[in-house]
């Protein structure tokens, strides 16, 4: 009887997240995806840019006198619950779609050079359209990308810090997922699966950390974010190889763009933390002298 149920649940949530005829069907088209113009999303990017500027800037001279954070009570928390959420039913979702999309189109491969699942996944075979299972999923994670923008209102609010690397961060996340629908650029599914997986784990341990659960004991943020990019770096590299020695992958101009601003991203990223790193050190470094 428990073994009956454990099947029916695992088969409707097959169907739920992978065989529905809505994500089969899904097209990635201006007439039928919201923001799937390069006119929305320059908006949006520019739009987001200027709201986090202003509000920074608004702060800085009504409340210049007052260091105290403004209060936003659980709505941080209950944010980083939902990010939590929606990036585990994203993984979920895309890990079983792109596990029908194999098993559905393994014979199409005999007319490219694509061989195995994993070259699948890093290297669509040229002619590949938006279309079906995974552009669904890659779709939604698009859309969880205007989401996770709220986070850099929260960080103004409640610390008055704002930093170019965050701005340009998060407009470049959002701008490479619409590359990768537009284009349907290949190694998507797997930077999905990856992102979706460490962003399920930091945003919990952040809603964790918000209720008042004890922390880590080791930066689990920013190593779960060193973790991420290495990991994309690994990809691309084998994204390289692939279309140089199997005859090209799908979107490969996108994936040239996406390639550059991950590696801007990588160096702003580094700069970054080095300087902060660099900050706190210095900070414990006068504390110590002042104690001395």
């Amino acid at each position: 009887m428990h073994e009956r149920v454990q099947l029916f649940l695992m088969q409707r949530i097959k169907y739920w997240l992978s065989e529905h005829p809505k994500i089969v069907g899904f097209r990635w088209s201006p007439t039928q995806s919201w923001g799937s113009t390069w006119s929305f999303v320059f908006g949006a990017i520019s739009s987001y840019i200027a709201a986090a500027v202003t509000l920074h800037l608004v702060l800085a001279v009504l409340l210049r006198r007052r260091r105290r954070p403004v209060p936003l009570g659980p709505i941080p928390a209950v944010h980083s619950l939902l990010m939590s959420l929606v990036s585990a039913v994203i993984f979920v979702g895309i890990l079983l779609s792109a596990a029908g999309e194999i098993r559905d189109t393994r014979w199409f491969w005999r007319r490219t050079r694509t061989t195995t699942p994993l070259q699948w996944l890093l290297c669509f075979p040229i002619g590949t359209r938006p279309t079906g299972r995974v552009f669904f999923w890659s779709y939604v994670f698009y859309l969880s990308r205007f989401l996770q923008l709220l986070r850099t209102f929260f960080t103004v609010l409640r610390h008055r810090r704002l930093s170019f690397f965050h701005l340009f961060n998060q407009s470049i996340l959002i701008l490479t997922s619409f590359l990768w629908l537009e284009f349907s650029q290949s190694f998507q599914v797997l930077a999905i699966m990856f992102t979706t997986l460490v962003y399920s784990v930091v945003y919990g341990y952040r809603f964790w950390v918000s209720v008042g659960l004890p922390g880590a004991r080791f930066p689990l943020v920013v190593n779960s974010q060193v973790l991420l990019l290495g990991f994309n770096l690994i990809c691309h590299v084998g994204v390289l190889l692939l279309h140089l020695l199997k005859g090209g992958c799908n979107g490969i101009g996108a994936w040239l763009c996406n390639s550059v601003l991950n590696a801007v991203i990588l160096l702003l990223f580094l700069n970054f933390h080095v300087k902060k790193l660099h900050l706190t050190s210095s900070t414990s470094g006068s504390e110590i002298k002042q104690k001395i």
